[in-house]
């Protein structure tokens, strides 16, 4: 490397300008598990039934679905642990995942509206998802798992400070 160049490491998401990112709700864990593990126990349990009836070369369907649903029972909170945000006062700042990390810096002036979306699940745990749409198609500017007072709060002031910087253009 040129003695003329520096790396600037990245912030930690948890880390972001000296300031900690707003966590999402804890209830996204179990609101996720029941839309995710339905499906890798049903994938377990058809193993079993199949290598019974059958031949015994499906424990090996079995043994898939006992260890997807295994990973999931890991992986979820890990996820939900590592979505953050958080508002500064040019842009909105959205961190996810750890090993494949991204983070996303939406400028307040490039939002041209922002949707509050909810399931069934998430109303059930009164949840909803904030998401922001920009000019650009291929940005992932989502929060999701937001207590519902919350979501309507932040999506009313990214609304507003949307149209701010907008009425400067």
């Amino acid at each position: 490397m040129p003695d003329n160049e520096t790396t600037v490491p990245e912030p930690a998401p948890e880390d972001v300008r000296g300031e900690a990112l707003n966590p999402v709700s804890r209830k996204l864990v179990p609101a996720r598990y029941i839309s995710v593990l339905p499906f890798t126990a049903a994938v377990a349990i058809a193993g079993v039934v199949l290598a019974l009836i059958f031949h015994p070369a499906w424990w090996a369907l079995a043994a898939a679905g006992i260890a997807l649903t295994t990973f999931s029972l890991w992986i979820v909170p890990v996820q939900v642990k590592r979505i953050g945000w958080l508002e500064t006062d040019d842009e909105l700042l959205i961190s996810k995942g750890r090993l494949w990390h991204q983070f996303t810096v939406v400028p307040y002036g490039r939002i041209q509206y922002v949707d509050v979306t909810a399931g069934p699940i998430a109303q059930t745990f009164g949840l909803q998802t904030v998401t922001l749409n920009t000019a650009s198609s291929t940005s992932d500017s989502s929060i999701p798992g937001l207590p519902a007072d919350e979501a309507t709060a932040l999506r009313r002031r990214l609304a507003d400070k949307a149209r701010e910087r907008m009425s400067g253009l």
